[in-house]
């Protein structure tokens, strides 16, 4: 059986997996809240493996091996554990609290309730298309690695890898995402490894590598030399930091989903720091090993030694050398991988656009049916914008350029929007378009070759430093939020707060206080609102001295407790009532730890006959789970078992 016709089996394979996930998943989709963020039900196993297939990504298969040849061991670990640990592990501990308590389910989002509208727009629109630049990175990426195993046409590979990623994501979205990514990462944890292992079998081990590489230290060098540390332009150690960490990971809308779509903050935490380390030791390691490999048994076959094969193509080239089942498995890893992250790319662009255009300008008053359908469409829509990238010239190099251009400036400003208090829209709004439109004309006048801003600076450092001044300049020429003010006390009292009038939206948010929700994220998932409606709320409440916030800036501006001013606002309670909101408790609450004392049939009857929503059900079971009434299991969808605190309270409650 020759090579092409045993990739064609696998590949059937791996696309009929793909559809079979998609289907089975479509029966957890209800709204487009499941579509977009899984009802925020995923799990801590089932967001490291989904954390984990963007990482092993066709750009990580293309680097890690590449930087390899051209730098050496030393230069390509560093990459990886950059990206791993700066990017996600770092990302997880610094911003899953803020993430996931603040409630924003996009990137864009939150950048609205805390600078405005305006920056909000500018960024969704500039965020789409960075995420649909990294999609079609990946899908380029994708296709040359087919097409170098196979020699087909890569016009024909492109439309038909691109085809298959927007229908299996079209069909249920995150869920078809999620439960994909599961098992893509257990075939690459299988693949990876065992190209690596047959890679050492036939050439030998670490002293073999040494006696061919064309260098005296395979650690510390490779083809071009050594890695740069601070250096400006790009490769280096600082460049690595801003692109592979700020860029890709800090403001990227689908890491931020990733954090936004678990089942809480602990979990999101776990997740990525466990990411960072099974990625390393799985997945770059290996990687890193096998480019030491193509460069020194096949360095003819290398552009840099006189061949026709690029440095980004080691992997490829060292599957290429193997038996046809193992060079299969191994191009099938690379494009499952690949797969995963545009897929990733392509929701996380549509749900900006449904969530921070259509919901807000298009249709605000649209309802779930309609939201859906709309999800779908515009993921068809983007789709076909990222087939267009896909064309762009330069390749999957110039692609991820392209695309972090767009991703840098809402690194800073979701960085400085956590931890300055003053810094406000004025700061947001010019830092954001300065350093987005000025990379744009710096890539454009890159690509017609009228001035090279890589020969003095790397794109996205330029992009970082500039975004950074410019947005702390103009902050400086701004008005803070109401609480960034110097006379603005946290703490409420007769004298310091406004007479304010308070609408329906104020008196929910403040039942909901009442029973200890205290996270923005409970207010608006129970709610069903936008995040800025909810701001706008929790902003007049604020004022008026209905509720104090447990602090000023980090997750803390987005944690609440109730006044007795809030308390005595609303109608009294009766006793019962009273001792069940001093538990965190109500009387829907106490119907829901019954059922879940019974059955799941009868959870399901709870959510069918309640018409309970499925953001709605995310914040009731995180207040009872974080109250200790009931523990969320499952690895896929949300399976609750009750405490023996959740038992106690049925039984105290059915006795009164």
């Amino acid at each position: 059986m020759s090579a092409n016709l045993t990739f064609i089996i696998v590949f059937i394979a791996f696309v009929m997996f793909l559809f079979i996930a998609s289907f089975i998943s479509k029966n957890w989709v209800r709204e487009t809240d499941d579509y977009v963020l899984a009802g925020r039900q995923i799990s801590t196993i089932l967001n490291i493996f989904g954390v984990i297939a963007i990482g092993f990504a066709g750009t990580t298969i293309a680097l890690s091996p590449g930087l390899s040849v051209l730098y050496g061991f030393k230069g390509s670990m560093l990459w990886g554990l950059i990206y791993s640990f700066c990017g996600l592990a770092l990302f997880g501990l610094l911003y899953s609290d803020f993430i996931r308590r603040c409630g924003a389910q996009t990137l864009p989002e939150f950048l609205e309730m805390r600078f405005g509208s305006k920056t909000r727009s500018v960024v969704a629109v500039t965020s789409v298309i960075g995420m649909c630049g990294i999609m079609a990175n990946n899908i380029v990426s994708s296709v040359n690695n087919i097409c170098a195993y196979t020699s087909w046409n890569s016009a024909i590979v492109t439309a038909v890898i691109f085809a298959i990623i927007i229908a299996f994501t079209y069909i249920s979205g995150m869920w078809a995402i999620s439960m994909t990514d599961f098992v893509q990462v257990i075939l690459g944890m299988v693949v990876v490894p065992m190209v690596l292992f047959l890679t050492i079998e036939k050439y030998g081990w670490w002293n073999e590598i040494a006696s061919k590489w064309p260098t005296p230290d395979i650690i510390e060098t490779g083809y071009v030399g050594a890695i740069p540390m601070g250096g400006l332009t790009y490769p280096s150690i600082l460049n690595f930091v801003i692109l592979f960490a700020a860029a890709l990971v800090w403001g990227n809308n689908y890491y931020w989903m990733k954090i936004a779509n678990c089942r809480s903050e602990s979990v999101a935490k776990k997740s990525f720091v466990w990411s960072a380390v099974l990625l390393s030791i799985i997945f770059i390691l290996p990687l890193s090993l096998l480019g030491l490999y193509a460069g020194a048994f096949h360095g003819d076959k290398i552009t840099l030694g006189g061949g026709t094969v690029a440095p980004t193509g080691a992997y490829g080239l060292i599957a290429s050398t193997l038996p046809a089942i193992f060079g299969s498995l191994a191009i099938i890893g690379a494009v499952a991988a690949s797969v995963s992250t545009s897929a990733t790319s392509a929701l996380g662009a549509s749900a900006v656009m449904t969530r921070d255009i259509y919901m807000r300008i298009i249709n605000p008053n649209a309802d779930n049916s309609n939201r859906l359908k709309a999800s779908k469409i515009i993921l068809v829509i983007v789709g076909i914008v990222t087939f267009a990238l896909c064309q762009f010239p330069g390749g999957p190099t110039y692609l991820f350029a392209f695309a972090n251009c767009w991703l840098v400036p809402p690194a800073i400003l979701v960085g400085l929007g956590m931890v300055w208090k003053k810094f406000n829209s004025v700061g947001a709004f010019w830092g954001a378009l300065f350093g987005m439109s000025s990379m744009a004309v710096l890539e454009i006048l890159d690509l017609i070759g009228t001035f090279h801003i890589g020969e003095h600076i790397y794109l996205a450092t330029f992009g970082f430093i500039i975004t950074f001044i410019i947005a702390v300049i103009a902050s400086l020429f701004g008005k803070p939020a109401y609480f960034g003010d110097d006379k603005w006390e946290r703490i409420p009292n007769e004298n310091n707060r406004q007479d304010i009038d308070l609408e329906s939206t104020d008196i929910q948010v403040l039942q909901l206080l009442r029973l200890g929700h205290k996270y923005m994220a409970d207010i608006t998932d129970y709610l069903g609102l936008d995040s800025k409606v909810t701001n706008d709320s929790i902003e007049r409440l604020d004022k008026g001295g209905y509720l104090v916030r447990e602090g000023l800036n980090l997750s803390k501006l987005y944690t609440f407790e109730i006044t007795e001013k809030g308390k005595s606002f609303l109608n009294p309670l009766n006793s019962v009532e009273e001792m069940m909101s001093m538990e965190g408790l109500c009387p829907l609450y106490l119907e829901l730890l019954k059922a879940v004392s019974t059955s799941a049939k009868a959870q399901n009857e709870f959510i069918r006959d309640n018409k309970i929503r499925s953001m709605q059900m995310a914040a009731i079971s995180s207040h009872l789970t974080r109250n200790n009434y009931i523990i969320e299991k499952g690895a896929f969808q949300r399976i609750l078992e009750i405490t023996e605190k959740g038992i106690d309270a049925v039984n105290k409650y059915n006795n009164i």
